[in-house]
């Protein structure tokens, strides 16, 4: 066969395969999200908009190729474990979980599904990940609040203001990021031996 004739034979193969597949409906992606906010929250609803918004910009168009099914959790630990089980019923392609609650309610459901977490206090101190850059299992996303981060604040606060030697972290035991927002009490000597920290717990009243 001539080398004219090839070409035509695989240029005609070619644009058939492309007919073909553009014949073939594409596949709906499914994403879950487990959200802990009130459906009806502003915060939550712009988070939404802004995750839409971001999917579309790489392609991915509600109602097209993806579909996503929300649950709000109402920061309802029962809401959690039931929506959580609902989301892994669904068997969606990677779920996309909103704190630490959506996380561990998620986790008690499925070690298969993908699920990305954000943002998350300690992901590694938690027991979700096992390190951050190599996380493993079905577990991986992104932390606002990392205790060794966070143990660095008194060596900053030395390095601007050296004559501090007491520093006081206020925090609430019922919020878990707060927990880990005093971890530099834990470890003082190591981070700035001149400098002495206390913590005092606070709780949220009128709910």
């Amino acid at each position: 066969m001539r080398r004219r004739e090839l070409m035509l034979v695989v240029g005609g193969a070619m644009t058939a395969a492309r007919a073909l597949h553009a014949q073939q409906p594409e596949r709906v992606r499914r994403v879950g999200v487990l959200n802990p906010s009130l459906e009806n929250d502003p915060g939550a609803q712009a988070r939404v908009m802004a995750f839409v918004q971001a999917l579309g910009r790489f392609g991915w168009v509600q109602g097209k190729n993806i579909r996503i099914d929300y649950r709000f959790a109402a920061g309802d630990p029962t809401l959690f474990k039931t929506y959580a089980v609902e989301l892994v019923g669904l068997s969606p392609d990677v779920i996309l979980a909103n704190s630490s609650s959506a996380v561990a309610a998620l986790r008690q459901q499925t070690r298969t599904i993908p699920v990305v977490f954000t943002p998350v206090a300690d992901p590694v101190g938690q027991g979700f990940v096992q390190s951050l850059a190599r996380p493993g299992g079905n577990l991986t996303g992104f932390t606002t609040n990392d205790a060794e981060l966070m143990g660095k604040w008194l060596q900053l606060l030395k390095e601007v203001a050296p004559s501090v030697a007491r520093v006081a972290v206020i925090f609430n035991p019922s919020r878990l990021v707060s927990m880990f927002a005093r971890s530099p009490c834990k470890r003082p000597a190591r981070m700035a031996p001149d400098a002495w920290a206390a913590s005092a717990k606070v709780s949220e009243t009128g709910r």
